[in-house]
């Protein structure tokens, strides 16, 4: 190619890159001023270190033990898989958690297993606070369903409580109710 017949390719070459470049320039934009889903907020939020108090509520409602705790969680993956775990030192009892997006079935799922072996799967919509479990049939053959729901949440506190129903969902009565506190935070 002759000076002028190149500058004009070089420059058609150019072009072409740039209108390649930027449709990608435009999505990378446009996902760093996109609104972080709710979910992955949630998960945001509960990384590092908390301490917990936990009141064990029984049938008739009444506290039957208040006990101190300490859950921990940190990335997987990024926005999107969080692992943990808690512990209750004076009932000697410490699980393993994991919490995932799932951004194609719009829900958020939390699973749980203590010493006993039994796992606990909850999800719910990923754009609420609620999770809940499946029906679990347990040891003496009854069966159990869990629903956690997280409430009063800001940056370095939140709560939640634990429901458990008998009959499959259609009645529910309070188990427990926790109160987390980042672990450095001010305790006022």
């Amino acid at each position: 190619m002759k000076g002028k017949a190149m500058r004009i390719f070089i420059t058609l070459l150019a072009l072409a890159a740039a209108a390649l470049a930027a449709p990608a320039l435009a999505q990378e934009t446009s996902a760093a001023t996109r609104p972080v889903p709710p979910a992955v907020e949630q998960l945001r939020h509960v990384i590092g270190a908390w301490d917990v108090e936990t009141d064990f509520i029984g049938p008739d409602g009444a506290i039957r033990a208040t006990v101190p705790g300490r859950y921990e969680f940190a990335w997987v993956m990024p926005d999107r898989i969080v692992s943990g775990w808690s512990e209750l030192p004076s009932l000697n009892q410490k699980s393993a958690l994991l919490f995932f997006h799932r951004p194609a079935d719009h829900q958020i799922e939390m699973a749980s297993v203590g010493p006993d072996g039994q796992l606990w799967r909850m999800t719910g919509p990923d754009d609420g606070e609620t999770r809940t479990t499946a029906d679990q049939t347990m040891p003496d053959g009854s069966t159990m369903m869990l629903r956690f729901t997280r409430h009063d949440v800001t940056p370095d506190r939140f709560g939640s409580f634990m429901e458990i129903s008998g009959d499959g969902g259609k009645t529910w009565r309070l188990g427990n109710r926790q109160r987390f506190v980042r672990v450095g935070a001010s305790r006022e």
